[in-house]
């Protein structure tokens, strides 16, 4: 049987900068790195949320992304 083990989580915070010319909408990612790996999805919010003020442009999404090891038992 194989065991997973979380390793690190980075916090992504996606905004919006424009439209190109078609319409379509354009995004740019900012990632926060060595986040605690038992954080939970209503810290990572809280986050998120202190960061958006200061930012320049529209939050579009915030996303979590795990790295995981996986090792036989």
């Amino acid at each position: 049987m194989a065991l997973e083990q979380k390793v690190s989580t980075q916090l992504q915070l996606i905004f919006q900068v424009g439209l190109d010319e078609e319409g379509n909408m354009m995004l740019k990612n900012k990632n926060f790195n060595n986040v605690k790996t038992d954080a939970t999805a209503d810290q990572l919010f809280a986050v998120a949320s202190v960061l958006e003020p200061l930012q320049e442009r529209t939050l579009h999404g915030v996303e979590r992304n795990d790295s995981s090891i996986v090792v036989s038992s």
